[in-house]
């Protein structure tokens, strides 16, 4: 069965939460989901595996900067390029919607996430030291998006 991709919508508020346990330990509770999935300025996509939602990226789209607030892949289907399409396909949308650059936050030792990053274009641009819950701190990570009118066919 092929994958399908689609704009997460407030319909599918129990994939996501699934989804977040399964694979982030539930990063977010219940109503700061239903917050992200009702609010236009804040895009989600997800991969789908028939009825299940086995990868999703989500990000806030502030004046011309996506923040990149989510990236989840279901662990049993990790390391086949899910994360990728799916923060690939984040990054096309906030592009179309009229964002420059994108930012992310991500922990230096999780190196599977890292290299997904700096594969898409991803550069080093600080630290927020004790940035998590742990007190572990985070890389912050820009990339600059190419204006559409200026992509060139065959690119990007």
């Amino acid at each position: 069965m092929p994958l399908r991709r689609g704009t997460l919508t407030p319909s599918h508020l129990e994939h996501c939460l699934a989804l977040d346990q399964a694979s982030l330990q539930g990063l977010w509770s219940r109503s700061q989901w239903q917050s992200e999935l009702a609010e236009p300025r804040r895009p989600g996509v997800g991969l789908w595996h028939g009825n299940t939602l086995v990868a999703m990226a989500s990000g806030w789209l502030v004046v011309d900067e996506l923040h990149i607030t989510l990236v989840a892949v279901a662990p049993q289907r990790r390391r086949q390029g899910l994360g990728r399409q799916v923060l690939q396909a984040l990054l096309d949308h906030a592009q179309q919607q009229g964002a420059a650059h994108a930012t992310l936050e991500v922990a230096p030792g999780n190196a599977a996430a890292v290299a997904l990053y700096r594969g898409l274009g991803f550069q080093d641009a600080g630290l927020r030291r004790g940035y998590y819950r742990n007190g572990d701190d985070a890389l912050i990570q820009w990339l600059r998006l190419v204006p559409i009118n200026d992509a060139q066919p065959g690119c990007g």
